[in-house]
């Protein structure tokens, strides 16, 4: 994981953000399955669901996108389980 990474995962553990490592991913990943999950990222946004954290078009909370664009990076979801991270 960059180093840039590895300060977006910290700073995004520690407000409460579920994130994780996976090995077959570059960086890191965002859950959308975790008990916390519904505060952070919301795949079904468009359909009524609501980000608690005021999420953006894509259904990732504004702070978590926030954090990922001041160390160069963005998310995509892989499926409504969840995001992957990737550099910018």
């Amino acid at each position: 994981m960059t180093r840039n990474a590895q300060k977006a995962f910290k700073e995004l553990k520690e407000l409460g953000c579920p994130v994780f490592e996976r090995s077959d991913v570059d960086l890191f990943c965002i859950s959308g399955e975790d008990s916390a999950s519904f505060e952070w990222a919301d795949y079904y946004q468009d359909f009524g669901g609501a980000c608690l954290k005021g999420g953006n078009e894509f259904g990732l909370a504004k702070d978590a996108v926030d954090i990922l664009s001041k160390y160069g990076l963005y998310a995509e979801w892989e499926n409504a389980g969840g995001l992957i991270v990737y550099q910018d």
